[in-house]
């Protein structure tokens, strides 16, 4: 079932940092309603991306790093990389993302510790 909520998630932001006034063909000062249309939204899990960027552009390719078992088992181990989403933006959309992820991390980080990036520092050893 499709659903119309009423958020401030345009322009990368979060709902409760959007301004309000903030949407393209508003006057100035004028109030505007966001609605969030999610009938074509779909959802995708990512453990993997890369960027790509032209002088107009950034690109982002999110996907899954996955084991390639045929070429574990000949001794040879390799990880394939399977884009399933390319998300095409502008520099100052691609800004307003980077901006919203870092609060969004430090929050996180506030509440839980920090996130520790180097694998085998996050590894438990054995008892």
């Amino acid at each position: 079932m499709a659903t119309n909520k009423d958020s401030g998630a345009s322009q990368g932001q979060p709902a409760e940092e959007q301004p309000a006034g903030g949407a393209q063909g508003a006057q100035a000062g004028q109030q505007v309603r966001l609605r969030l249309d999610e009938r074509n939204l779909h959802t995708s899990y990512a453990n993997a991306f890369r960027s790509d960027a032209t002088p107009d552009e950034v690109m982002l390719y999110f996907g899954l790093n996955l084991i390639n078992p045929v070429a574990a088992q000949q001794g040879n181990p390799e990880i394939i990389f399977q884009a399933n989403e390319r998300i095409i933006m502008n520099y100052a959309m691609a800004k307003r993302l980077a901006l919203t992820l870092g609060q969004v991390i430090r929050r996180h980080e506030e509440q839980f510790g920090e996130i520790e990036l180097d694998m085998s520092k996050r590894r438990k050893s054995a008892p």
